[in-house]
Formats: structure tokens, sequence, C-alpha cells
């Protein structure tokens, strides 16, 4: 039993670490836009909600007290790093083939028209378009850093809840 609370305490700490690891790269993201005037296309305000998606998840699973209902938020972690990571890789694949749009006119009114998007404009509205290439973050475009955090976030999930089967 003793083992079985410290096992759980680690694991509340791994979502609590990961919760602000994917509201720093949100952070990040926001600095991008105001600072270096980098605006965030559709597919960028969709990574957004992914990350914060995970982050809310992991911050309500730390606080949960038995496994039933930490293994229930990190699989609902889970499943937003997969929607998070799919997003990402079609956007690293629009940004690779130049003369391909990412249907800014089909997207765009979809994304503002969620509610973030009118309850914080700066945040959530969108303001660019997907093919458009910014200067490289050592070596690697944006969208291919977003999906480097995402695969990071899936496989910490996936190996936590694969390590963790047994416990109940």
């Amino acid at each position: 039993m003793v083992n079985d609370n410290v096992t759980l305490r680690r694991e509340r700490n791994l979502l609590v670490l990961l919760g602000l690891v994917c509201v720093a790269l949100v952070g990040g993201a926001l600095y991008l836009q105001f600072v270096e005037h980098q605006d965030p296309c559709p597919l960028c305000i969709i990574q957004r909600y992914f990350y914060l998606l995970i982050a809310v998840f992991a911050f309500i699973g730390a606080t949960m007290r038995g496994w039933r209902g930490v293994r229930a938020l990190e699989v609902l972690a889970l499943l937003s790093a997969l929607g998070g990571l799919s997003t990402a890789v079609r956007h690293v694949y629009v940004q690779s083939h130049p003369n391909f749009s990412c249907g800014f006119d089909a997207l765009q009114p979809i994304v503002d028209g969620l509610p973030p998007a009118h309850w914080l404009p700066s945040l959530f509205k969108v303001a660019g378009l997907c093919e458009t290439l910014y200067p490289p973050i050592l070596g690697l475009s944006l969208p291919q850093w977003s999906l480097v955090g995402f695969v990071v976030a899936f496989l910490a999930l996936a190996i936590s809840l694969w390590r963790n089967r047994r416990a109940r």
C-alpha cells in the first residue's frame, strides 16, 4: 500500500509537470505572436487548444486521490495529445508543400467562432496563414517544434498508462 501511494504521488507530480510544460509552450507561442509578430494561423490556434486541454486534464488529474480518476484524466490528456499531434502533422505537411493552403477561408470561421475566440480574441483569433514560413528555431519550424511537443506528451502519457496499468 505504501508503494502504491508513492507511485500515485509520482504520477500526480508527472501530471503537474506535463501541465506546466504545456502552459509554457502556449506562453512561448504568445511570445512569438506579440513580441516577434508571428501571426497565428487556424492550425496554430487549434494546437493551442490541444496544449491547453492537455494542461487542464493534467492539472485536474493531479488533484485526484485515487487511481481511477488519475487514469481517466490521463486518457483524456492522451487523446488531446493525439489530436494535437495530428494537427501538427497536418501543419508540417502544409508548410512542406508550398502551393498548398490550410484552407484559411474554410477553417478560420470555425476557429474564430469558438467561444474562447470571443472571450480572448487576442489569444484565440486567427490572424495568419498556415503556409507562412517564419524563421526556424534551432533548425526546426514552429509546427515541427509543436509536433515534437505533442509526441513527447503522447509518449509520456502512453508510457505512464502502460507502466501503471495494474494500478487501480
